[in-house]
Order: structure tokens, then sequence, then C-alpha cells
């Protein structure tokens, strides 16, 4: 049997949004997906913006400049004759 029950996660527990139906004591397996309408907006790309997500944006802006600025720097030597 295949049944979508959606729920709420608090720690390890799933709190079901209604009764899935099962006999107490039955085990089952568990497939997770994330419901996408209970995702604030912009967490997808807060959570993979990894170790920077926290930080100000105008240090993300000075960050970018300093690559651009670095890109912009001779990068090569001159081979001695």
């Amino acid at each position: 049997m295949n049944k979508i029950v959606h729920g709420i996660v608090h720690g390890n527990t799933i709190e079901l949004m209604e009764s899935p139906g099962i006999s107490d004591g039955q085990e089952v397996r568990v497939i997770l997906s994330i419901s996408k309408k209970s995702r604030p907006w912009g967490e997808g790309i807060r959570n993979s913006a990894g170790a920077l997500a926290n930080d100000p944006p105008e240090e993300d802006d000075k960050i970018l400049e300093e690559i651009q600025q670095e890109r912009k720097r001779k990068s090569h030597r001159e081979i001695p004759e």
C-alpha cells in the first residue's frame, strides 16, 4: 500500500495531518520529500549558499569585487632570456 500523508517535522518526530489508516505498531517505510508550499521563499538558495548564507549582502559585494580585481591583475611572469 502506498499513501501520501502530509505532516510537520518536530525534531525526530513527524506529526501527521491526518490518520495514516494503519494499525498501531505496524512497521512502515518512510520516504520524505519537502512540500514546496511549506518552504519559505528563498530558503532553497539560502541552503545552497552553505557557509555564506548568513553573511550580510554588503560582504558579498565586497568579496565579489575582490575576486574581480584579482582577475584583472597580471598573473603571468616574464621568462628571462
